[in-house]
């Protein structure tokens, strides 16, 4: 090989040894040391001229490298414990060493090379690959949450002009980093808004953290929301995890349900959003972040605040920028081209070509939806799963929904009483359930969501013998 070459390799070998994070030390056949890079000599605590041209045993009284080499074997993270006195640190004296020899191509031994693991350095990357698995493993999980598609607010199905106005509205508010908060009855797609916002935002190409306040344990959401450390309480994982508001860092974080947030989170989540700074759980210090906050709730946030369960001042920090989401009774002009949104995807995973018939049609623009566009995604799904042609029909609908558009109502002008009139109607109502379930009182009480017992009292009131009433209709 031309000398060239060898300080090409030299230089290569050099460069290899300052960039590692491990320690390696190199011998010749008597033991003589002929290199250690800068990291092994700093864990000694000697500088490289003190060690480079002695023996081994000079600076590792208790070293196996003349054994590996004059016996020509070699060992793998083998435990390695200096002397006292031998090594910097007093605390940290011992080490993982992989040791072997080395020969030519005539199998003639010419040196033997240690390699060592410094044991809190080695810790310190294990920590940080766990922290980076465990953030990759939650945006896996947000990735699939979200079906692997980017919502935005030309994806939002909805054409009334009560609608298109908060889309507008939710637009304008990307264009700020203002906290967001979306109000409005359960179902009515204030995720969906979020993530538009946060898609239509400057923050986009970062992630959005969700997080449902109502669904977690009080004396686990601290550690959601912050993290914790190693160590920080029985059970915690090893390395720690990273918290919601970490893993937001430079994005956005959603917090769902922020009516259900116990008191005592309220101020440290208050605090977080004026600092821009949080407090794992066990650690020792804040670690600065930096989030736009969107919130939702189905709650009346002002009178959670007039009965001492919501914090006033969060609450203005919160609401910054209000949209409140219209429930779909609200939008009647939108419930038939979401149900038909709902079942081209349903037909687009299935391969079918189910329709809606016009009675389902009708009865869907006249319910009144309490569980709003999930209720109608769910209904969409339970037809979809139970209809025996390519027609979804009345009978293909929760019985609660034939009810509303089958049952009467009550004519005026037949000389009854209001009072009167409403027994005649609800005395119908609960007679058509009671012959749907076969005249069985407990499976009517709870399609009708009342207890058992109320629907005795109803039945008492109303004159109706369910086994009598129930067996007439039949004939």
């Amino acid at each position: 090989m031309s000398e060239q070459s060898i300080a090409r390799y030299k230089h290569i070998f050099d460069e290899i040894l300052r960039m590692t994070d491990d320690g390696f030390i190199v011998v010749d056949t008597n033991g003589i040391v002929t290199d250690i890079n800068d990291q092994y000599c700093d864990f000694l605590g000697k500088p490289k001229e003190e060690i480079v041209g002695y023996p081994i045993q000079k600076t590792i009284s208790n070293s196996k490298m003349v054994d590996i080499v004059k016996r020509r074997y070699s060992e793998e993270l083998a435990l390695h414990k200096f002397q006292p006195g031998e090594s910097k640190e007093n605390d940290n004296n011992f080490l993982l060493v992989s040791r072997s020899c080395v020969c030519d191509d005539q199998d003639r031994v010419v040196a033997g090379v240690a390699q060592v693991k410094f044991r809190l350095q080695t810790l310190d990357s294990a920590k940080r690959l766990m922290s980076e698995y465990a953030e990759l493993e939650f945006y896996k999980e947000e990735y699939h949450k979200a079906g692997g598609c980017r919502t935005n607010f030309d994806s939002i199905v909805g054409s009334t002009e009560a609608f298109l106005e908060k889309k507008r509205l939710g637009l304008k508010a990307a264009r700020t980093d203002f906290p967001v908060l979306l109000t409005g009855e359960t179902g009515t797609g204030k995720e969906v808004f979020a993530r538009s916002i946060h898609n239509a935002s400057s923050r986009a190409d970062k992630p959005m953290v969700s997080i449902n306040c109502a669904a977690i344990p009080n004396e686990l959401l601290e550690s959601e929301l912050f993290g914790y450390v190693d160590g920080a309480f029985t059970g915690a994982r090893k390395g720690g995890k990273p918290g919601k508001f970490q893993l937001a860092n430079g994005g956005t974080l959603f917090l769902d349900e922020i009516g259900d947030m116990p008191l005592n989170m309220q101020a440290k989540i208050l605090r977080a959003l004026q600092e821009r700074e949080v407090e794992p759980v066990g650690g020792s210090g804040p670690v600065q972040v930096d989030v736009r906050v969107i919130s939702a709730t189905r709650r009346n946030l002002p009178a959670l605040i007039e009965a001492g369960e919501f914090r006033e001042d969060l609450y203005y920090r919160l609401n910054v920028i209000n949209i409140e989401m219209p429930p779909l009774r609200c939008r009647r002009a939108d419930i038939l081209e979401l149900a038909n949104f709902f079942l081209a995807r349903l037909n687009q995973e299935f391969q079918r070509a189910t329709v809606l018939s016009q009675e389902v049609k009708q009865c869907f623009a006249s319910y009144q939806w309490p569980g709003n566009i999930r209720e109608l995604d769910n209904v969409i799904k339970g037809a979809y799963a139970t209809c025996d042609g390519f027609t979804i029909d009345m009978r293909d609908l929760p019985g609660k929904m034939s009810l509303a558009r089958g049952t009467p109502m009550p004519v005026a002008g037949s000389g009854k009483q209001l009072s009167e009139l409403m027994n005649d109607y609800e005395r119908e109502i609960i007679l058509a359930v009671l012959r749907e379930k076969g005249g069985n009182c407990q499976r009517a009480a709870e399609e009708l969501g009342i207890h058992r017992s109320a629907l005795y009292k109803k039945l008492a009131k109303l004159g109706i013998d369910p086994a009598a009433d129930c067996r007439c209709r039949k004939r």
